[in-house]
């Protein structure tokens, strides 16, 4: 799977922007250094998905497709966060 689109980077900033300002949760970035931050854990993910594929179990490898590895590397992330917050 390739990184975003300009057009989907561009969606996924501002949706986050949408959903902090919603929650009325501070950001201390500007603008500008929010979208390079966004545009570099699309570049960090497009780099290291084979070494978290991977560090899955064979089965998983085999039997997962990409958007179901993908869920469970979200929904482990998730869950990391929630419990440290």
């Amino acid at each position: 799977m390739a990184t975003l689109s300009e057009g989907d980077r561009q969606a996924a900033f501002a949706g986050q922007m949408a959903a902090w300002s919603a929650r009325r949760e501070p950001c201390g970035l500007a603008k500008a250094d929010l979208r390079a931050a966004l545009d570099a854990a699309d570049d960090w993910v497009d780099a290291n998905k084979a070494a978290f594929n991977n560090a899955l179990p064979a089965a998983a490898q085999a039997g997962l497709t990409p958007a179901q590895k993908a869920e469970l590397l979200m929904l482990v992330v998730a869950r990391r966060f929630r419990a440290g917050a």
